[in-house]
């Protein structure tokens, strides 16, 4: 393993002009950097990070932020579903007390749960699939929180999802959440890393993990749609295990998806 724990070697960050970013242009300049030089190529492109936190990847993204933008300049949020494993709690309130930070917690519209839960019960992604309930537990409350932002951090990694991630960038317009008058733009730093080199960061410098990690979970979400995996399965293939193994997203993601999948 490389000692800048990634599979690409080391490069100044390039600083890119938020008034003129442009992602292209990113990648070309940064796509050989370290995940933490791109992080500090984004900070000075941007003069701030958000970050999108839930889980392994996304802590040693706080870690990394942390070390390259000033505390006030480094937001992380989470989003509650409100059916979360209770280890993933107990995890958000490690990191928020390991690095003295505030975890902005969103959580869905009461009102849109309830008419759910009313019509179909508590476990109709079941049957109908999960992008209904994710949509409203999940992707909702993301909108709300990336509304006027110019940027946002997430812990993707094209290895996570072969048949979604494969064609990741480190850096992207989000068509998705953002709209032509107030474009926004995801900054995704582990890119080109493998869950060893996430792992291999953990260790090394005692970041806080969930403790379900330690039970065989891998890509870990909410506790109905999550299971542990077996000795060489894919890590996706703990998620959404009763569907079609070709598209699993719950919308946060939306642009890895074929535009027929989103329709």
């Amino acid at each position: 393993m490389a000692a800048g724990f990634g599979r690409v070697s080391a490069k100044p960050p390039v600083e890119v002009a938020v008034t003129s970013f442009d992602p292209n242009a990113f990648v070309l300049a940064n796509d050989q950097a370290t995940p933490k030089n791109i992080l500090k190529a984004a900070y000075e492109a941007f003069g701030e990070l958000t970050v999108s936190f839930s889980g392994a990847e996304d802590v040693v993204l706080v870690d990394l932020a942390l070390k390259v933008a000033p505390k006030d300049k480094v937001k992380v949020f989470s989003l509650d579903t409100g059916r979360l494993h209770a280890e993933t709690y107990e995890f958000f309130e490690r990191v928020r007390n390991h690095y003295d930070i505030e975890l902005d917690i969103r959580f869905p519209d009461q009102q849109a749960v309830q008419a759910l839960t009313s019509e179909k019960g508590l476990f109709s992604f079941y049957q109908d699939g999960h992008h209904e309930c994710c949509g409203i537990r999940k992707v909702a409350p993301l909108r709300q929180r990336l509304a006027g932002l110019p940027v946002w951090v997430t812990g993707q990694r094209r290895d996570q999802s072969p048949g979604t991630r494969s064609k990741l960038q480190i850096a992207e317009r989000d068509t998705a959440f953002g709209s032509d008058d107030q474009p926004l733009y995801k900054i995704n730093p582990l890119t080109h890393w493998t869950s060893e080199d996430v792992w291999n960061y953990i260790r090394s410098f005692d970041v806080p993990y969930n403790a379900l990690h330690e039970k065989g979970y891998v890509s870990i979400g909410c506790a109905p749609c999550t299971r542990p995996i077996l000795p060489g399965q894919h890590e996706r293939e703990g998620r959404w295990w009763w569907e079609d193994q070709g598209g699993k997203e719950c919308g946060l993601h939306a642009l890895n998806l074929p535009q027929a999948a989103t329709s």
